[in-house]
C-alpha cells in the first residue's frame, strides 16, 4: 500500500501541479509592464512543466492495473454478466451522484468499482437486488474517497431512485468484499486524472479550458453507460472527450488524435482515434435523442382543452403509495 500511495496522483494534485507550473511560466516570461522578464525564471518555469508532464506519463503507464479484466467486456456482449443489469446499476449511481451534487470522479469511481468486482465475481441474478447491492456499495465507497460530506448508508438509497432498502450492515458487509476484491486498490487512475492537463494543452491560454473540462466531462460520464468504451483506456478516453468538445469549440481550432498523440508520452493514436469516433456517435446519438424528445413534448402540448380536463379530474385523487421493497433476508 505505501508504495501505491507513493506512485499515485490523485487528479487534483496532478492538475495543480500543472497549473501552478504553467501559471508560474506566465507571470515569469511578463512582467507587469508586458516586457520579457530574464530567461532563468522561464527556463525554471518550462521545467517545472516538464515534470508534470512527466508526472502524468507515469499515471498512463500505470492505467491498466485499475481496469477490469481483459475479459470483461467480451463477457457482457456474450452476456455471460448481464449487460442490462449493468446499465441499470450506472444509471442509478448517476441518478443519485445528480441527486446529491457529487463530483463526477464520484460516479466514474463507483462504475469502476463495480466492473473491477464483477469482472472478478459472480452475483446472484434474480430480481436485480446483488446488483443494486453492488451498486449501492461502490458508490457508498466512492462517496467516502472523494466528498466532503457523505449521506447514510440509507439516505444514499435515495427514495423514489431505488429499488429496494439495504440495512448498513448489509452494505457494510458488502463493502468488505468489494474492498478485499479490489486489494483496498481505492485511488484508481481515472479520465479525470488527465481531462485538466490534456484540455491545457489544446488552450494554453486558458480562455476555454473551463468549458472544456465540464464538456469533456459530460461525454465521459455518457460514455460509462456504453460497454463499447471498456476496452478503452482512461487516458485515450479522457484525450477523446477533450477532442469532442475541442470540436464544438468554434474559436478553437480542431485537433486530430495524431497531434493529441504528442500531448505526453505514453499514448497511442490508433487508440484515441478509435475511442474518438465512439464518442462522436455517442454525442450524435443524444442530440437526435433530445431532438425527438423535444418534438414529442411539443407534440403532447397540443392536446385538446377537453382532454387536458379529462385527465385533471381523472387524476385528482393521489395515487396509492408505493412500498419499496426490503432486501431479501439473509444478506
Amino acid at each position: 500500500m505505501p508504495d501505491d500511495a507513493a506512485y499515485l496522483l490523485c487528479a487534483e494534485e496532478a492538475a495543480a501541479a500543472f497549473f501552478g507550473a504553467a501559471a508560474a511560466g506566465s507571470s515569469a516570461c511578463t512582467g507587469a509592464g508586458g516586457e520579457d522578464d530574464d530567461d532563468g525564471s522561464c527556463c525554471s518555469a518550462g521545467e517545472e512543466v516538464e515534470e508534470s508532464a512527466a508526472s502524468i506519463a507515469e499515471l498512463i503507464g500505470g492505467e491498466a492495473d485499475y481496469a477490469p479484466r481483459p475479459d470483461y467486456p467480451d463477457r457482457l456482449r456474450s452476456r455471460s454478466i448481464d449487460p442490462a443489469a449493468r446499465a441499470e446499476s450506472v444509471a442509478w449511481i448517476l441518478k443519485v451522484q445528480e441527486y446529491y451534487g457529487f463530483l463526477p470522479l464520484t460516479a466514474y469511481l463507483a462504475v469502476n468499482y463495480m466492473d473491477r468486482f464483477l469482472s472478478l465475481h459472480r452475483l446472484p441474478q434474480e430480481d436485480g437486488w446483488a446488483m443494486e447491492l453492488l451498486a449501492v456499495t461502490c458508490l457508498s465507497l466512492a462517496a467516502k474517497m472523494e466528498e466532503i460530506l457523505v449521506p447514510s448508508l440509507l439516505d444514499l438509497q435515495v427514495e423514489g431512485i431505488s429499488r429496494y432498502v439495504f440495512e448498513p450492515g448489509a452494505v457494510g458487509r458488502m463493502e468488505l468484499l468489494v474492498l478485499t476484491a479490489l486489494n483496498w486498490r481505492l485511488r484508481s487512475v481515472t479520465p479525470f486524472t488527465f481531462i485538466d492537463f490534456f484540455a491545457y494543452k489544446v488552450d494554453p491560454g486558458g480562455r476555454h479550458t473551463r468549458c472544456l473540462i465540464a464538456r469533456a466531462t459530460q461525454v465521459i460520464l455518457a460514455a460509462m453507460h456504453d460497454i463499447e468504451f471498456l476496452d478503452h483506456c482512461p487516458s485515450s478516453m479522457a484525450a477523446a472527450a477533450v477532442l469532442c468538445a475541442t470540436g464544438e469549440t468554434p474559436s478553437l481550432e480542431s485537433v486530430s488524435p495524431g497531434a493529441a498523440v504528442r500531448w505526453c508520452i505514453g499514448l497511442a493514436e490508433d487508440a484515441i482515434s478509435s475511442c474518438y469516433r465512439l464518442m462522436q456517435q455517442l454525442v450524435i446519438g443524444n442530440v437526435r435523442t433530445r431532438a425527438a424528445s423535444t418534438t414529442a413534448s411539443a407534440a403532447n402540448l397540443c392536446c385538446s382543452d377537453e382532454v387536458l380536463s379529462s385527465h385533471s379530474s381523472s387524476s385528482s385523487s393521489p395515487p396509492p403509495a408505493k412500498r419499496r421493497k426490503r432486501s431479501p433476508p439473509g444478506i
